[in-house]
Parts: C-alpha cells; structure tokens; sequence
C-alpha cells in the first residue's frame, strides 16, 4: 500500500471518530431515558445541529433509513451513528451559501428595500415551493421578525443564520 493511500485512511478514520463523537454529544442532549434512543421527533433537531440542512423529504428518507421494520416512534443510537456518519463524511445537505440566499430574499423584494413585512413572508413561506409547516413558520418568525417593524431585515437575518464552516 502506497504511504499516500495509508495516510488517506488514517485520517479518514480520525474524521469518522471525531464525527462520532460529535453525533453521540447531539444525540445525548436528547437521550432522556439515557438508553441510546431518541423521540423521531427530535431527528430533524439533531441532524440540523450537526450542521446539515436536509429539505422535509430528506429528512423524511433519513428517518425512514434508521427507523425499525416495525417503527416505535423512537431511534436507537446504533442505527443512527452509521447514517450520520456517513452524510458528514458525504458532506450531504450543506447549508445553503450566503450570497444565495441572499439573492433569493432580492427576488422576494423587487424594490430593494432591505426587509420583508411578517405578511409577505408568511404569504411566501406557506404559499410558494416547498411550503412550511405550522410549526416550522412560527419558528422561523420567532427568530426572523423585528418586533419593533413587524418586519424580516433580511441580511442580519441571513448573517444570523449562516453556519461558520471553520
């Protein structure tokens, strides 16, 4: 084996360790039981936590990977490491660049004022593409929304949510 193949897998296996222990400190935060299993529910919090950003069909695939034959509404850890593993490893559902987002709230404010109001927000987030749960939109306004203008300052908004990859 050349030096340069060896040298490849050594630091492969210190990433996937070093990715070990970060998916078992996220999934520990929701482990109330402490017996390696979390609500399905907290998945999507989990894989979001980690750094990766997966559409609601996504995660639904996700879940559905590290799920039972015979779902119980809980996932064990054994079958979510591998998985988790693998999609850091894959560097799959990367948050979306700042210039692209940003470029997305231009084209939902053709007059370049800087900020959507709560309306044409929730009309975009609920009406258009992919649309947005109850609960993801009451999310997303709890952190977007200035109260003072009842309204989405968009690039502090984007600035706040940018992942720093470093």
């Amino acid at each position: 084996m050349s030096s340069t193949k060896h040298f490849m897998e050594i630091s492969q296996e210190i990433i996937a360790s070093e990715y070990h222990k970060k998916i078992k400190d996220a999934f520990e935060v929701f482990d109330h039981e402490a017996n390696n299993t979390v609500d399905v529910r907290e998945i999507g919090t989990i894989i979001r936590s980690l750094g990766c950003c997966p559409s609601e069909g996504e995660l639904h695939d996700l879940i559905a990977e590290v799920e039972e034959e015979e779902p119980t509404g809980y996932i064990r850890f054994e079958k979510f490491l591998p998985v988790m593993t693998e999609v850091l490893l894959e560097r799959r559902y990367r948050p979306i660049p700042e210039d692209t987002l940003l470029r997305a709230f231009e084209v939902l404010d053709p007059s370049k004022r800087g900020f959507l109001t709560k309306e044409e927000l929730i009309k975009y987030m609920t009406e258009e593409g992919e649309p947005f749960s109850q609960e993801e939109m009451e999310e997303m306004l709890s952190a977007a929304i200035d109260p003072e203008s009842n309204s989405i300052h968009y690039k502090d908004y984007i600035a706040m949510m940018v992942v720093d990859d470093s």
